[in-house]
């Protein structure tokens, strides 16, 4: 563990998960099976796959993501 750029960042530590469900209710399922304490917060955000944005966007998407793949 190293020191980041906020003063006192050794006394928080947070993260995030991300899971594929097939609904919102699913994924408050999920959630409601998380190790939280009382006082916790979690939430849960929708994350759009290039496929929401229509079958071009996503072409565009695989074929950008192929040309960086490539240089590394």
């Amino acid at each position: 563990m190293t020191d980041g750029p906020f003063p006192g960042s050794k006394e928080a530590v947070g993260g995030f998960w991300m899971i594929r469900v097939k609904s919102r209710d699913e994924a408050i399922e999920w959630a409601k099976r998380c190790p939280a304490g009382v006082n916790d917060v979690i939430e849960i955000r929708q994350v759009h796959e290039p496929e929401d944005f229509g079958l071009e966007v996503a072409r565009q998407e695989r074929k950008l993501a192929g040309r960086i793949a490539s240089q590394s």
